[in-house]
């Protein structure tokens, strides 16, 4: 039986707390830091595990490349998204 399994971890910053998510689990948690939101999503996943089980994840993490994407002219970007929900 495998003792130890690795999950990737997104923190981000929302206002003045910081927001851990695990993509593989769907599991999110929260913090005033970064060590407190990885500690918390850390036992998040661990109740996960514990009520749900590993069984439906497949067997090796995959690990994807995550990176940052600038966008420009948002004010363009808020428009179209409002014509469009208008619809």
């Amino acid at each position: 039986m495998e003792s130890k399994k690795v999950f990737l971890v997104s923190i981000t910053q929302e206002g003045k707390f910081f927001v851990a998510r695990c993509p593989e689990l769907s599991v999110t948690s929260q913090g005033e830091s970064l060590v407190e939101a990885q500690k918390n999503l850390k036992e998040a996943i661990e109740l996960y595990i514990e009520s749900f089980g590993l069984e439906d994840l497949p067997g090796v993490s995959v690990n994807p490349y995550w990176t940052t994407v600038e966008v420009e002219n948002l004010q363009k970007v808020r428009y179209l998204t409002s014509y469009i929900k208008q619809d």
